[in-house]
């Protein structure tokens, strides 16, 4: 779903932008761009413009609210939390270009879409390696399959509950007429993030940042 610049008052609109150009400053000074691999940089741009061109496929319901893919946990495995919430900013950049999201909104958007689900999925992967046994099935279905539905849920809420904040639609609607699509719609993002990653880990692991032989495949 993205937020309409009609929809935000523009205090909130402004502090937003300021907030998430903060964060991107932020994280983005945490990378290693002078270690950065060349297999680690082509999964992580690949991703990205693969996801910037699904990211073109919505179905509309209302303003503000649609549906797409959201891939979250699909970039975040592949390329880190840090690179994956840089890549989220350009590929809201490309919304915003052809006309399917507000310039003035990114902010929110990335805010409330972006950062939840790729924090979520960021929290997720390391809770599993500490916890859970280093094992393939593990890394797929925990974090790409199971993980991907939940990011996508917990960015859908905090979405959602955005917009009953600002009153653009109210509780009930989003509860009993958007809520339970967008909960369905959550195995299409878990169904898609375990059909990029699967042969991705067998194929080219060397694409995936979080995926290492020595440690999910130690026994095999």
């Amino acid at each position: 779903m993205n937020f309409q610049a009609d929809q935000i008052p523009t205090e909130l609109m402004l502090f937003a932008n300021c907030l998430a150009l903060v964060l991107l400053i932020w994280r983005g000074s945490r990378v290693n761009w002078g270690e950065l691999s060349q297999s680690h940089l082509t999964g992580w741009l690949g991703a990205t413009t693969l996801l910037a061109v699904l990211w073109q496929v919505t179905a509309g319901i209302r303003p503000g609210l649609s549906f797409h893919l959201l891939g979250a946990s699909a970039l975040t495995l592949i390329a880190g939390r840090d690179k994956a919430l840089i890549g989220f900013a350009a590929i809201l950049a490309v919304q915003a270009a052809n006309g399917k999201a507000d310039w003035a909104a990114l902010g929110l958007n990335w805010l409330t879409q972006v950062l939840p689900a790729v924090c979520g999925a960021g929290w997720l992967l390391r809770w599993s390696e500490r916890r859970l046994p280093a094992n393939y099935f593990v890394y797929f279905f925990v974090n790409g399959f199971f993980g991907a539905a939940l990011c996508f849920c917990v960015a859908v809420l905090v979405s959602l509950a955005t917009h009953a904040v600002l009153g653009s639609y109210s509780v009930t609607y989003l509860l009993e007429e958007v809520l339970p699509y967008y909960l369905l719609f959550a195995w299409s993002e878990a169904f898609s993030t375990g059909l990029v990653l699967a042969p991705l880990v067998m194929f080219r692991p060397q694409w995936v940042e979080t995926f290492d032989d020595r440690r999910y495949l130690h026994d095999a």
